[in-house]
Order: structure tokens, then C-alpha cells, then sequence
């Protein structure tokens, strides 16, 4: 019996349970959002008001419009939250498939909750605890048999949206069903990463998390370094996020973490390490005296106020004190900056000889081996947790992996040398000839499966498909140094870029052409898609810059021209293409996205035509195929006024507005109402392949071109009036005006006149027109060296 989930209710309003609703109405399920009624109220609030009893989820509503980042992937998700309070609308848990309970961490706060839970939930509904750290075994007293059953801990990380985490806790009488029910709704739907707890404290993200952050506070004054130099050595270097320790502990706030921490110290009265759990005293101080972190406005670190909040200063733990930032520099931070491979970056800190590379080695040592002497107690296996620490803290590598890039054997013996203790079942496993928790056989990953001394399979979704994968069954077609093209199976084809952040260059151009080639002659479709952190950051602006200041037109024409004609070749390609976008999906990202035949999109997709930021028009064929997109259905159509089309794409590419999900794309038009949206990025590649095998065996025909009336000189003319006006009121520069200009000629198609229809090429030549004339510009060049250098765009 697998429950359907179509509405939940989620009892609590605060950061957390405001959080899971707006997920819940992202992924498509509606949500019922309740909250207590205030207990008093302010002058002149009326008490029977629904907006007065209603107060805090409403309250949580307003809050989600204003949270950057945003917890919603569009404004439309509202109209899939209700909200009410627990006096009035408990009744309507009977709606619900879901009641997930969300309030504050206090025993006799959630067992009272409980108990009208029960009284009002259908008998068929699953409940749920988003707990960090209260016992499964509490939280039931007083329940009956039947609502034990459908019991369980379901705890999200926050912020929601963009934490894949979701830890699964079952009760000691937890029908096997409802845990599958949530696992797989969890997963396919809300598009998390499912990890199996245990009714321990804090379960496991938080138990290795928290003691790896406390372990670190303590160890550093021994060391006498500085908080900047500990998150200098645990940010990317070590395939950890920014944030790093204590930027991450400001985001989460300090009162959380110092809770966190305490709850650890009061309830893991066996834990050999507890005593790490104890809040030092400048902790205590600080949380005291309110220093919180991002919500009290200063944590361990501070916008300084004196320079208009650019420069971040950073405590002095022995003052208190603010202070400007000490530059960090160490020679094995250096030399491992260079280093694309995760696991190699990783082992050269480790294998440091500075002051940096041994505090990295003695922390990472001690909570790899603190992590090792928790299993079978935590998890049963370090697959669990690995993901916990990868999907929940966003490390890159878990504690098990990091210590196979480490060297399973040299970390034991080196664990010895520092006084630490690995758990009994490393050494044992070292004995029995496995040198590494993980390995790949017949193409799967492997893990050593602790209980049954022996090794397993990684257990993962169906519908979980990587290029990886491919490469291991020796899949490859073809490719060059930019680009592969692979077999997928069952006749389709993929394309993977693989250059720095994916940026199209000549390389990845011919490859679209040869994997046309190859997939018309033996194929019946191609997916574009790749494993990278991002689909695509645009094209490389640094051989545009190079060919621009060497005054090599000829080649920018052929470059530009050659992606156009890529992009076209694809749309009316006789096989379907289906293009797969993700994160990062800029400019010649966005153009190559836009070429194919459908999209099946990432729920995470922050896509857009950026060029302007650089100096630029798009030059690969973007401005046609986004008033394509927008304009396409009604522009061959008298009855219709092209200006309100133009101007939502000339706004769209005039301003470089960068869509910040898959949604938001839809609504800007790059995505189409036929597109498809994987919630889970781990499903992508095996959704998309799904799409071109339902249009190949669905009968397709390649579309017909679009034809465009377009107003010509009346409509540029419109917009170069906005333009000048804007220009006299210094919005923009002369430049940002030209820019646009040049722009706006394209978009209304030039010596034109609404009586004409303009074909596709047409607008592609006046586009690449366009695009060459501002790469000869001395300011446009001028803007391509800013980002070259700097990172970010130049007003000149």
C-alpha cells in the first residue's frame, strides 16, 4: 500500500516548517501551513479576525517573499499554500496524506500536538517529526498502535530548497510501507537525497557535523590560528563549501548551533568524546551578548559599517573584538588551488608539510575516525553516512571518501601516531584484503558492507543516470578535447561538454555537428547534457577577446556563425534533441538549450542571456530563438501587436536577467509550457532520454520555421526614445545605450515593415551584424578583459 501524497499539512510556521511548505508547493503538492493563534494581541487587532488568528503563517507567507536566497521557485507556488491555526482548522488534517509537525523542540510541546493530531488525521495519513534530536520513543508516549505505525522522523536541512538532505528515522513500530512511501515521494518529487537514521541524538549529519565543528573550535587556540585561517583551510580546499566552520555556523546561527551542541553534551551521556560537545566559553559569551551571527547583524564575522559594508571583519575569539581579516596564505592551500580533481585536492593539504596541512590532518584524522566508532550506532553502513555529510553540510566528499583519498591504511597508522582510535571494523576490513570503502565492480559502486564483512552494491534510484556510468561501460562514440558523444542505449545518443565550466568553444561547435551526424545516420535521438557543476557558463569569452584585439573578424564571424548554424541544425534536425540544463546555464548555454527540439530542465536552473555584461548582443543565434520562444506562436498573425513581445525579450536580455529556477525560466520564456522539470538533479540524464524516446516513438517531425512581422524602424525608434532618457537621467551609460540600440535593431528586425514576414535567418544575420560590430568596440573589449580578470561586469 503506497500512499499517494497529494496535500500536506505542516504544523509549525517558523523558519523550518515555512521552509518545508514552500517546498512542498515547488515540487506541485499543495500545502496546508498552521501555526498557533498569537497569544496576545497589539492595539486595535481584532482577536476573532482570520488575519489576527491567522497571524503567524501569515506572517511566514510575507517572509518567504522577502528571503534571499529565495525559498520559492516562483511567485505562482502560493497558490498551492492554504494557511489556518490550531484552534480553528485541525479538522483539516482529515484533507491531508501527510501531517508533518514542525514546532518547537520540546517534549511535552509535540506530544500534546500529537495527541489531537490523532484525533483529527485520517486513519490512513502519515505523521511525521521534522526533530533534530528528541526521541522517537518520546514523542509517542500515549499513542495508539495504529498511529505508531504510520510514525516516523522526517528531518529536512535548512535552507529547504537547496538542501538535497532529508534524514528518514523510523520508529520501533513503523510499518515498513510508509517508510517506503516517503522515501520514494521524498526522492522522486520533492527531489532530496534519502538517508537512513537512527533514533539517536541529532541522527547523522548533525552528530558528525556538529562534533567535526567543535572539535575544530577547540583545537584551533591550541594551534593559535584565526577563524579566517580555519575557514581558509576548510573551504574548497578541503571540498568543503565556502562558508567553511565559522561563516557556516553565522548562516545557521549561533543560538542553533550552541543548541545543537548542548543537546549533543545533555543526551550522549556514552559518547567517548562528549566533553568535544561542550560550548567553550567564548561561545557562551557571545551567544550572552547576543552576537548570533547573520540574524543578530555580527557573528563570528561583521559587515563594517565604516565602509559601507564591503569589508568583512573578523573576531578576535580572545577579545571579542572585531578586527580587519589577516590574507591567508599557505603553501599547501596554494598548491591546492590548481587541483580540478576533488580527491586530489583533498589528499595534497593532507599531505602538507605547513602549519595549515597539519591542522587539516589532525582535525579531518580525528572526525574520520570519530565517524568510523559510530557505525553500527548512527547508520548501519558508511553509505549513509557519507551522503549525510555530502547532502546535508554540502561537503564534497564524505567522511569515508575522504579518508579513501587520504589512504585507508596510511590513515590508520597515521590515526595511531596522533593517539586516535579507529573503530575495530577499519583494521578488520584491511585484514580481510579490502584497502578502500569504496570501489566500482561491473561498472556499479561498491561499498564494504560492515555486518556481512563483505561487499555491496551502492543502492541507488532506478532512474539515477551519469555520465560516469557510461564511461565505465566504455559508451563513447567520439569525441575531441571539449566534447564526447555517448551511446546511452535503446538508440539514443548523448553529448557531454566538458571544458572549463562547459564554456562552448570550436571544439564543443563540431561536436554538435558530428553528433548530428551520427545520430541521424544510427540513432533515433540526442540528449546534451553533462555531469559538471554547471550546463554551461557561455562561451569563451577569452579567445572572443583575444580574436577582437588581434581585429580577427573573420574568425568571431566563423565562431558565431558556426554556433547559430549548430543550434538551427538541431532544431530541425530529423531526430528529436532533447537539451539538459542545470545551475549555470548562460548565455551560448542558454543559446544551446534553446536549440533543441525540448527541454528537460533541472528544478535548479538559473539560466539566462548575459552577454550585454560583457559589452555584447547574444551572438548564437539567442535573440531570435528567445522572441521565438515568446513571440513565435502568434508572429506570423496580423491581429497581433509585436511591441509587448519585443519588448518582454529586449528587457529580458537588455538587463542580463538571469532566471533563478526552472520556473522562473518557463516565465521569462526560455523554458516552454511542453518542457519538463526534474526535481531531482540525480535523475536528469535518464528524464531527458525518456523525452526523446517519447518523441521518436511518439511519430516526430521536425517543426517549421517561424516567420516574424516585425515593426522595423517605428519600434526601434519607441525604444531608442526609452533608451535616451535613460541615458540623460545617468541609468545608463553611452555605452549601455549603444549596446542596446543595437539590440533593439535586432529585435524589430531591422529595415523591415509590419507587412513583411522576416524568416529565422533573416534576424541570425542582423544578430551576428550586430554582435561583430560591438566586439570591435574598444569599450565592449574593455568589459570582456574586467570579467576576464575581475570575475565581474564593468560599467564603462
Amino acid at each position: 500500500m503506497t500512499t499517494r501524497i497529494r496535500k500536506v499539512a505542516v504544523l509549525g510556521a517558523g523558519v523550518m516548517g515555512s521552509g518545508i511548505a514552500a517546498h512542498l508547493a515547488n515540487s506541485g503538492v499543495r500545502a496546508l501551513l498552521l501555526d498557533i493563534v498569537p497569544p496576545k494581541a497589539g492595539p486595535g487587532e481584532d482577536t476573532a479576525s482570520k488575519s489576527f488568528r491567522n497571524k503567524f503563517a501569515l506572517g511566514a507567507l510575507a517572509n518567504m517573499r522577502k528571503q534571499k536566497p529565495s525559498p520559492i521557485v516562483s511567485e505562482q507556488v502560493f497558490t498551492a499554500i492554504e494557511v489556518g491555526n490550531f484552534e480553528d482548522d485541525l479538522g483539516r488534517l482529515a484533507e491531508c496524506d501527510w501531517v508533518i509537525e514542525v514546532v518547537k523542540e520540546d517534549m511535552a510541546v509535540k506530544q500534546a500536538l500529537f495527541a489531537r493530531v490523532e484525533q483529527h488525521a485520517r486513519k490512513d495519513a502519515i505523521v511525521s517529526s521534522n526533530t533534530s534530536g528528541l526521541s522517537i520513543k518520546g514523542m509517542l508516549e500515549g499513542r495508539g498502535a495504529e498511529f505508531r505505525k504510520r510514525f516516523l522522523v522526517t528531518h529536512f536541512f535548512n535552507p529547504v530548497r537547496y538542501m538535497k538532505l532529508l534524514e528518514l528515522v523510523a520508529g520501533p513500530e513503523t510499518d515498513a510501507e510508509v517508510v517506503k512511501s516517503i522515501h520514494r515521494f521524498g526522492e522522486e518529487v520533492l527531489g532530496k537525497g534519502i538517508v537512513y537514521g537512527k533514533d539517536t541524538t541529532n541522527f547523522i549529519a548533525n552528530r558528525v557535523g556538529t562534533y567535526g565543528m567543535m572539535r575544530t573550535i577547540s583545537e584551533m587556540q591550541k594551534a593559535e590560528l584565526t577563524i579566517e585561517e580555519v575557514d581558509k583551510i576548510f573551504g574548497p580546499a578541503m571540498g568543503r563549501p565556502k562558508s567553511a566552520v565559522f561563516r557556516t555556523a553565522d548562516i545557521v546561527g549561533l543560538d542553533t548551533f550552541s543548541h545543537v551542541a548542548k543537546n549533543c553534551y545533555d543526551t550522549l551521556t556514552q559518547d567517548e568524546e562528549r566533553e568535544v560537545f561542550a560550548a567553550p566559553e567564548f561561545l557562551q559569551k557571545m551567544v550572552a551578548k547576543g552576537m548570533l551571527g547573520d540574524k543578530s547583524g555580527g557573528g563570528f564575522y561583521k559587515k563594517d559599517k565604516s565602509s559601507g559594508g564591503k569589508d568583512i571583519l573578523a573576531l578576535d575569539l580572545k577579545t571579542l573584538e572585531y578586527r580587519p581579516q589577516a590574507k591567508v596564505r599557505y603553501e599547501s592551500l596554494g598548491a591546492a588551488k590548481d587541483v580540478e580533481n576533488v580527491r586530489e585536492r583533498v589528499a595534497t593539504v593532507l599531505n602538507g608539510q605547513d602549519k595549515a596541512a597539519k591542522f587539516a590532518e589532525r582535525i579531518t584524522l580525528d572526525v574520520l575516525a570519530y565517524a568510523s566508532r559510530r557505525v553500527p550506532e548512527i547508520a548501519d553502513d558508511v553509505v549513509n553516512i557519507d551522503r549525510g555529510m555530502r547532502w546535508g553540510f554540502a561537503w564534497d566528499l564524505g567522511p569515508f571518501e575522504t579518508w579513501d583519498a587520504y589512504g585507508v591504511k596510511k590513515g590508520v597508522e597515521r590515526m595511531k601516531e596522533l593517539g586516535l582510535k579507529p573503530a575495530a571494523w577499519v583494521e578488520q576490513m584491511l585484514a580481510a584484503g579490502r584497502t578502500s570503502f569504496y570501489g566500482v565492480e561491473n561498472g556499479k559502486d561498491t561499498y564494504w558492507d560492515i555486518p556481512t564483512k563483505s561487499v555491496k552494491v551502492v543502492p541507488e534510484n532506478a532512474r539515477t543516470a551519469r555520465v560516469e556510468y557510461l564511461k565505465r561501460g566504455n559508451k563513447k562514440i567520439t569525441g575531441n578535447d571539449s566534447a564526447t558523444l555517448w551511446d546511452m542505449g535503446d538508440g539514443v545518443t548523448l553529448l557531454e561538454f566538458h571544458t572549463k565550466m562547459n564554456s562552448i568553444d570550436d571544439g564543443i561547435i563540431s561536436m554538435m555537428n558530428t553528433a548530428l551526424d551520427e545520430t541521424e545516420k544510427n540513432h533515433r535521438g540526442l540528449v546534451i547534457g553533462n555531469d559538471g557543476a554547471n550546463f554551461s557558463a557561455g562561451a569563451n569569452i577569452m579567445a572572443m577577446l583575444w580574436a577582437a584585439k588581434n581585429g580577427e573578424f573573420d574568425t568571431l564571424r566563423q565562431m558565431a556563425g558556426a554556433l547559430q548554424a549548430a543550434n538551427q541544425r538541431m532544431r530541425y534536425s530529423p531526430v528529436p534533441v532533447v537539451t539538459a540544463p542545470f545551475n549555470l546555464t548562460l548565455g551560448g548555454g542558454a543559446e544551446v538549450t534553446m536549440g533543441g527540439n525540448a527541454i528537460q530542465a533541472s528544478s535548479e536552473l538559473y539560466m539566462g542571456l548575459v552577454e550585454v555584461g560583457v559589452g555584447l548582443i547574444p551572438g548564437g543565434g539567442g535573440t531570435m530563438m528567445l522572441l521565438r520562444n515568446v513571440y513565435g506562436s502568434y508572429s506570423a498573425d496580423k491581429d497581433f501587436d509585436a511591441f509587448p513581445f519585443i519588448k518582454k525579450v529586449f528587457l529580458s536580455i537588455g538587463t542580463a536577467k538571469v532566471a533563478t529556477s526552472a520556473e522562473e525560466a518557463r516565465e521569462m520564456g526560455f523554458l516552454s509550457q511542453a518542457d519538463g522539470i526534474s526535481a531531482n538533479r540525480d535523475f536528469l540524464l535518464s528524464d531527458a532520454k525518456e523525452r526523446v524516446l517519447g518523441m521518436a516513438n511518439a511519430g516526430f517531425r521536425a517543426p517549421r520555421p517561424t516567420r516574424f512581422r516585425l515593426p522595423g524602424p517605428s519600434g526601434y525608434a519607441t525604444i531608442d526614445m526609452m533608451l535616451y532618457d535613460m541615458e540623460l537621467n545617468g541609468q545608463v551609460s553611452a555605452h549601455d545605450r549603444k549596446i542596446a540600440q543595437k539590440l533593439a535593431r535586432v529585435l524589430t528586425g531591422g529595415d523591415t515593415s509590419p507587412s513583411v514576414l522576416l524568416t529565422e535567418e533573416r534576424l541570425l544575420e542582423l544578430e551576428l551584424e550586430a554582435f561583430l560590430s560591438l566586439c570591435g568596440e574598444e569599450k565592449t573589449q574593455d568589459r570582456l578583459m574586467f570579467m576576464l580578470e575581475k570575475g565581474k561586469p564593468l560599467r564603462n
